[in-house]
């Protein structure tokens, strides 16, 4: 039997696949959209999984350290060991800096931590280049994404340091690259004022505070066999403060932070696929157009339209296919262009593939109907 939709498509083969590769774009930029948003999810999780926590105190009644600001004093450490099932514990500072660079200053997360503490924040198997910090000033560790490299030097308040390390996939909650210096250094860039704000607030009668032993968050881990939940109770009723297992932590971040963009993605990327949709319709309808006369013609001689429908709607899945396809390799030639973090995921592919081949068959509905609606007699006569 012959294939009407083969015997089509190979006589505007050319037409078909550059209409293929033009909506296969749009679906590609789908498939980015849903890969940056997983992107984001990964990014929120990276610091979380380095520090490895198993609960998060922070000042009282806030959702810090990432989704609000929290100060809490650094000795908060050493007192958190009185509490039952602590085992190690380790304070933390995190800021936005701007790192000075000749053509454009880069913008990074710096991580404060004591380099001979308990907790060792830096994974050193995201380490690609150098050491971790070996002294409690002037050294910084910085990710590769930000252009320095061992050896170089970098100007931050009224300190020059020197970078010892350079590591991989290390980002914030909001894909921002980490750096990472001591905790003494990490407090007087957040914590000192300098001298001329100092003078001015002395001249408005303001008091100046010299405390600089101020951290953002303490973290804990837990002896084995004890409930972290309970534990963060203990500490919670104890020490009034805000005290986050990992897991709450974890929602803080992807609900709080994320939740909106998230939701502003999801928008973009149904608008893309029913902009698809309709284009796929719209080109099909065009197809059946100009062959309305081959169409007339064929019904003419005895084709019933059965054969006919099935054949607009085999080209319609076959455009569809042809486009996830060109999408598809759209998106993995471009996805690593992009400034922040994008994963493809082929359970995503996937489910795009089903849509598009649903939206395909739905689109296919606009050309049946011309079909049907098609009059043989007006092959007679041209």
């Amino acid at each position: 039997m012959i294939n009407l939709a083969y015997k089509d498509v190979m006589h505007t083969l050319g037409k078909f696949t550059v209409t293929a590769m033009g909506v296969g774009m749009l679906l590609g930029i789908v498939l980015i959209m849903i890969g940056v948003y997983r992107g984001m999810m990964v990014d929120a999780e990276t610091l979380l999984k380095d520090i490895n926590a198993d609960v998060w105190v922070v000042q009282e009644h806030t959702l810090g350290p990432f989704a609000e600001a929290s100060r809490v004093h650094e000795d908060l450490k050493d007192t958190l060991k009185g509490i039952q099932g602590v085992d190690k514990t380790a304070a933390f500072t995190f800021q936005n800096l701007q790192l000075p660079k000749e053509s454009t200053p880069v913008r990074v997360v710096a991580v404060g931590f004591d380099p001979f503490g308990e907790v060792d924040v830096i994974n050193r198997a995201r380490l690609v280049k150098g050491t971790g910090l070996t002294h409690d000033h002037f050294q910084i560790v910085v990710s590769k994404v930000t252009g320095f490299d061992v050896g170089d030097k970098i100007l931050l308040g009224r300190d020059t340091y020197n970078v010892v390390g350079v590591t991989v996939g290390t980002v914030s909650s909001g894909g921002d690259p980490l750096v990472y210096v001591s905790l003494k250094d990490a407090q007087k860039l957040q914590f000192l004022y300098s001298n001329a704000q100092i003078r001015n607030d002395r001249d408005r009668g303001i008091p100046v505070s010299s405390e600089t032993h101020m951290v953002n968050a303490v973290i804990a881990t837990l002896k084995p066999g004890f409930d972290v939940d309970s534990v963060a109770n203990d500490i919670q009723r104890w020490k009034h403060l805000s005290v986050y297992t990992r897991a709450e932590q974890k929602d803080i971040l992807t609900k709080n932070l994320i939740e909106r963009a998230s939701k502003q993605i999801g928008l973009f990327t149904v608008i893309l696929v029913l902009v698809s949709t309709i284009i796929i319709a719209l080109i099909i309808y065009t197809m059946t157009l100009e062959k309305m006369k081959e169409i007339a013609i064929m019904k003419l001689i005895g084709i019933p339209n059965s054969m006919i429908i099935k054949m607009i709607v085999q080209e319609t899945i076959l455009l569809g296919f042809l486009a996830f396809l060109f999408g598809n390799l759209f998106s993995h030639l471009i996805y690593e262009k992009f400034p922040k973090r994008v994963v493809l995921d082929a359970p995503d592919a996937l489910a795009l593939f089903v849509i598009v081949i649903l939206a395909s068959i739905l689109a296919s509905f606009i050309g049946v109907r011309k079909v049907i609606h098609a009059d043989p007699t007006s092959a007679i006569g041209g």
